[in-house]
């Protein structure tokens, strides 16, 4: 485990975890708002195996779950995996930094809504992007969503997928597969193994 890997996650007092980050997914879900853009676009790709990296809560791979999907949720931050735990205990639920962990699987999909990628330590997202497509199983991909203007970029992203083997396959604006435009403020990538 490193410190480092968890630095901008950690140092963001807007961060809320646990059961205060769930909240405001059920306010939302409460006023009639679709809480599941992401497991709507990953089911995309019919997958039969998602690893949900980052995956904090569980929001993402228990959805996923649901929907009959072999899912298992990786993340550092033992709060939010703790609450992961208490409302799905049946699932895999794995305490490691992306840098580093090894499944010794290959998933379908590899996700990391959320903006993993601009939490993870700073200097380590090439070898997070590089570990994470080991996951992917050939023909499969990795999805990405995060806030742009943060310090990383998708130029930057696309160039880390590049160097782990990766194809871009296509890139959108949001999780509803609004079409990306260069300016906007948020990206999802999908990439091909």
């Amino acid at each position: 485990m490193q410190d480092e890997s968890i630095s901008r996650w950690s140092a963001d007092a807007a961060v809320q975890r646990g059961a205060d980050y769930d909240h405001r997914w059920k306010q939302m879900a409460a006023a009639g708002l679709s809480v599941h853009g992401e497991a709507d676009f990953i089911c995309r790709f019919a997958p039969s195996s998602v690893l949900d990296a980052g995956c904090g809560t569980g929001r993402v791979a228990i959805e996923l779950s649901g929907r009959g999907i072999d899912v298992a949720g990786v993340d550092l931050d033992r709060p939010m995996l703790d609450e992961a735990r208490r409302k799905a205990p049946d699932l895999t639920w794995i305490e490691a930094d992306l840098v580093s962990i090894e499944l010794d699987r290959e998933f379908d999909v590899v996700a990391m809504p959320g903006n993993v990628m601009i939490f993870v330590g700073h200097g380590t997202e090439a070898a997070v992007v590089a570990n994470m497509a080991r996951h992917v199983s050939v023909g499969g991909v990795l999805v990405a969503g995060f806030e742009l203007g943060r310090g990383y970029d998708v130029d930057q992203y696309d160039l880390d997928c590049i160097a782990a083997g990766l194809t871009l396959g296509s890139r959108h604006a949001a999780w509803d597969a609004t079409p990306w435009q260069p300016g906007a403020g948020y990206a999802v990538s999908v990439h091909h193994r």
